[in-house]
């Protein structure tokens, strides 16, 4: 009896199980299953890599982990080529040539690949999270969910890329990570033809075209593609902040934020760009950052025919047309479009000025503010206009001097109907309207 038979085994197995730990109470059909569990709770690592030195539990996980280190790729799918590592890597690819979904949700009638999957799911409707961790209280629905969050107070980073060396905590991340090194982009939707690495991208691409925003924020009524999207969001209204800089001490509702704030202590920008050799925290920054230079806004408005680089910043600019103000202080009640606005908005009642200044001390609520502000020091113009060449410190300033050149004027005054560049014109402007009303 091997670890793969459990793969066939039907989800309901009622067989005898008389190997019982004594330390948490799981039940094993053979001694050999119990053996190996056992070493969860003792923690011994006795096969090591001679390659990298890396230790595991069993001897078949090492075996699995040096193909890494050769390439080898044993176990070839028949239906595309794709190569993988272990058998049970193969086994769970194969289901989607078959499309079959046979593990089922009791709850809600969903389907999945995987009994892991469904196991992970029902989660979900239970609420319960059993693994806590000890170090900041935070607890987690999956045991392996607790031990890749550990990391973060440990600082491991055991999946180290051999292509450019950069390591990450979980090895999932390290294979999607591959997947840019190999180019390779598997998952094709097929709307509109574009690839991903991902599966799991793919599908919340595929919310685009469908439309179906299935995660729903109970306080505000506002709807999510992703699950993850819609916690994230739910922290703007309970205020929590469980991700803690452990160098300044510093709070954020995001691990990514956390993530690229701590790049402000290590001084890493690893993102280069090739045209100008400014560089960036992350990767995304990078590409947003390139299209000042290709000139490309993928994202249009059909109200007014405005582009943008980000979908992103087209959602924001939407609800100027609809009026839509989701985000609510709970102190005064004012209301933002954005979420980032709300978080500026309520440091003013906080007092709290995170942003400080190296050279004169001075502190700032935003980082963006701060980033305006250090311009002053260095007298760097990083906003160049590709039209006449002229530099600005300050993007908005740029962005108004753009419009000299495509000739837009978005700020139209309701009362006669005059347009403008810039938002401050047009409020000089309607104070003269102001002042001839009673």
């Amino acid at each position: 009896y091997s670890s793969l038979d459990c793969l066939s085994l039907p989800a309901g197995d009622e067989r005898e199980r008389p190997h019982k730990c004594l330390d948490c109470g799981k039940s094993f059909i053979e001694s050999s299953g119990l053996a190996k569990h056992q070493i969860i709770h003792t923690g011994e690592k006795s096969h090591k890599c001679l390659d990298c030195g890396k230790s595991f539990t069993q001897r078949s996980n090492l075996m699995a982990h040096q193909r890494i280190h050769t390439g080898d790729r044993p176990h070839k799918c028949l239906d595309c080529g794709k190569s993988f590592i272990q058998r049970s890597a193969l086994v769970k690819h194969q289901v989607i040539h078959t499309g079959e979904r046979p593990h089922k949700c009791l709850d809600c009638g969903k389907s999945f690949r995987h009994r892991s999957t469904l196991l992970k799911h029902q989660a979900i409707h239970t609420g319960e999270k059993s693994h806590k961790c000890l170090d900041c209280g935070k607890s987690f629905t999956q045991r392996s969910n607790l031990m890749a969050h550990r990391k973060i107070h440990t600082g491991d980073r055991p999946h180290k890329c051999l292509d450019c060396g950069k390591s990450f905590i979980q090895r999932s991340n390290l294979r999607k990570h591959q997947a840019i090194h190999r180019g390779e982009r598997p998952h094709q939707c097929l709307d509109c033809e574009k690839t991903f690495i991902q599966r799991s991208t793919l599908l919340i691409h595929q919310a685009i075209h469908s439309g179906e925003r299935p995660h729903k924020c109970l306080d505000c009524g506002k709807s999510f593609i992703r699950r993850s999207t819609l916690l994230i969001h739910q922290a703007v209204h309970t205020g929590e902040r469980l991700h803690t800089c452990l160098i300044c001490g510093k709070s954020f509702i995001r691990k990514s934020d956390l993530v690229k704030h701590q790049a402000i202590h290590t001084g890493e920008r690893p993102h280069k760009c090739l045209d100008c050799e400014k560089s960036f925290v992350r990767r995304s920054n990078l590409l947003i950052h390139q299209a000042i230079h290709t000139g490309e806004r993928p994202h249009k408005c059909l109200d007014c025919a405005k582009s943008f680089l980000r979908r992103s910043d087209l959602l924001s600019h939407q609800r100027i047309h609809t009026g839509e103000r989701p985000y609510k202080c709970l102190i005064c009640g004012k209301s933002f479009i954005q979420s980032s606005a709300l978080v500026s908005h309520q440091k003013i009642h906080t007092g709290e000025r995170p942003h400080k200044c190296l050279d004169c001390g001075k502190s700032f609520i935003r980082s963006s503010t701060l980033h305006i502000h250090q311009a002053i020091h260095t007298g760097e113009k990083v906003h160049k206009c590709l039209d006449c060449g002229k530099r600005f410190r300050d993007r908005s300033n740029f962005v108004d001097h753009q419009r000299i050149h495509t000739g837009e004027r978005p700020h139209q005054c309701s009362d006669c109907g005059k347009s403008f560049i810039q938002r401050s014109s047009f409020l000089k402007h309607q104070a003269i309207h102001r002042r001839g009303r009673p």
